[in-house]
């Protein structure tokens, strides 16, 4: 899904949300569930069924939702996206942004080394 998927607005989202937590989930109590966490009528719900499934994020077969993307491909495809949107993809420029001044703790900056040392170009 190389950066050409169909980006997910904040409904969206919140639907696959509930749908990545909740998968395989039967779709009369996903309809439940986004009554109970979302306010939607089930009319709105089969609605988001078909669109997610239409844009290949779900599959719904024998009335059963499943999972086609895991939440953590689209978490990264939203960031990576974000960066180069906002920050002209400069990771340094994002970073700096979003710790604005506050401080982090030893065991957050012991970890993002951890990352980056990973993620590192030789």
């Amino acid at each position: 899904m190389d950066n050409e998927y169909a980006k997910l607005c904040d409904s969206d989202y919140r639907f696959m949300c509930i749908v990545w937590d909740s998968a395989p989930v039967n779709s009369g109590e996903l309809v439940t569930l986004c009554k109970e966490k979302l306010g939607w009528k089930k009319s709105t719900t089969y609605t988001v069924i078909r669109k997610m499934q239409e844009k290949g994020y779900i599959d719904n077969q024998n009335a059963t939702v499943t999972v086609l993307i895991p939440k953590k491909q689209v978490q990264a495809e939203e960031s990576a996206y974000f960066v180069e949107r906002t920050f002209g993809g400069s990771l340094p420029g994002f970073v700096a942004a979003f710790l604005g001044g506050r401080k982090i703790s030893e065991e957050e900056a012991r970890l993002l080394k951890q990352m980056i040392d990973a993620h590192r170009e030789d």
